[in-house]
């Protein structure tokens, strides 16, 4: 097949990597793509927003199959834009979407089909928000409704922190129009794991788990963020919780899009907090994380592709189950200094030959650009260094390893990652 992906992130590259390695990949396409996934594939400049651009780039290729990495074309309605003129492609609807691209949406159909998730109520108001702050107090949960690129979530320690968040996402300050609904819920204690399905609308085909690292500090402190570092697998899973988020979880939403008349197609990303065993849903994003696809994608040795188009074809109950290697693989994100505020653009990464020589090692790019020659840093999060190992520690140790090889004087990364799991 000829394959267009979508998208210009660490997940982007991770995806392009093995896609080429898939028997039935013969052409693939990146758009936009970044300096390191030009460096395997042909890629064209189409923004992953211009629906009506990455949709005449799939004819004018004659494009077979698209794979959609980002949620933004999703929520947009790329998938059904491409639909409409008869390319398969690898994504949930624009209505489907609504899982990750309204918060308030998710809530509400957690609360429908009796899904276990934090208690909750929805604003588009400050008064009534802070009202409602009074009588729950804090800790507590603030969520910008809509996207903001994994940062529109306050834990708020303390109810002056609550106020703050509340008020700046209900005043525009903090996500404009992605934080003019939001929704407060309970805190919820626990530790946090990533788990991922894919599913055509009807059947699931577990994918596999990872932890992410939300934080931008080490020991999981400071602001949220897109995530700094992921493992996988997590240490949490077991056979009964992975049921538990099978019947629990997954197959209740699964049915209830379906019934609703939203069935969902594509990858399902189940972010969930486990305490004492039971496993309750925090969020779902409607693609593969970032930086938790890069681990995955390390892991994963059956033919994504293969996969990802049965479950378009709506017959994922005809492929084999995924086959993954018993190793063990972790991310460390770098990210541009000030991040996840305002960062410094158009600083010069070197060293990444050397790095990426060290074995067992894999480096993802995702906010760079390529320019005379040079390597350079114009995103957040800026570059994800992947390394397997026989365990988690070994893993980890060949990619801080890799890290320190690496001569950016403007990034930084946490120096703990996967610390609960070692």
């Amino acid at each position: 097949m000829r394959i267009l992906l979508v998208g210009s992130g660490g997940r982007e590259h991770a995806l392009a990597w093995k896609i080429k390695q898939s028997k039935l990949c013969d052409v693939l396409i990146c758009s936009p793509g970044n300096a390191g996934i030009e460096q395997i594939v042909p890629c064209k400049n189409i923004a992953v927003d211009n629906i009506d651009g990455l949709v005449k780039l799939a004819q004018d290729e004659q494009i077979d199959f698209v794979i959609v990495g980002p949620e933004i074309p999703l929520v947009m309605g790329l998938t059904d834009r491409l639909r409409a003129v008869g390319i398969p492609v690898f994504g949930p609807s624009k209505k489907a979407a609504q899982l990750e691209g309204s918060k308030g949406f998710t809530k509400d159909l957690c609360k429908k089909y009796n899904i276990p998730t934090a208690a909750y109520e929805r604003f588009t108001a400050i008064q009534p928000a802070l009202a409602y702050l009074d009588i729950q107090g804090a800790p507590i949960v603030i969520k910008a409704d809509g996207l903001a690129a994994g940062k529109g979530v306050v834990v708020a320690m303390t109810k002056d922190e609550a106020k703050t968040a509340i008020e700046d996402m209900l005043s525009g300050n903090s996500f404009g129009q992605s934080g003019a609904s939001i929704v407060i819920e309970e805190f919820m204690e626990g530790e946090e794991v990533s788990y991922f399905a894919l599913t055509d609308g009807k059947d699931i085909l577990p994918f596999n788990t990872a932890q992410d690292h939300k934080r931008v500090g080490d020991g999981d402190t400071g602001p949220n963020t897109g995530g700094m570092g992921a493992y996988s697998p997590a240490r949490l899973m077991t056979p009964e919780l992975e049921s538990m988020i099978v019947t629990d979880i997954l197959k209740p939403t699964i049915a209830g899009m379906a019934a609703d008349g939203y069935p969902f197609q594509g990858v399902l990303y189940a972010g969930l907090m486990v305490k004492d065993g039971k496993p309750r849903l925090v969020e779902y994003n409607a693609r593969f994380g970032d930086p938790e696809c890069q681990t995955l994608m390390l892991r994963l040795k059956s033919d994504l592709v293969e996969l990802l188009y049965a479950c378009t074809a709506g017959k994922l109950e005809c492929v084999t189950p995924p086959v993954w290697s018993d190793n063990p693989s972790l991310c460390v994100v770098m990210a541009a200094e000030g991040y996840p505020a305002t960062t410094t653009k158009n600083t010069i990464i070197r060293g990444l030959d050397d790095a990426g020589k060290i074995d067992n090692v894999q480096i993802f790019h995702a906010g760079t650009l390529s320019k005379d020659a040079e390597i350079l840093a114009i995103g957040g999060r800026v570059l994800g260094v992947c390394a397997t190992g026989h365990n988690v520690a070994s893993a980890r140790k060949s990619a801080y390893q890799a890290v320190d090889k690496i001569n950016w004087p403007e990034g930084f990364c946490r120096r703990d990652i996967a610390w609960r799991a070692i």
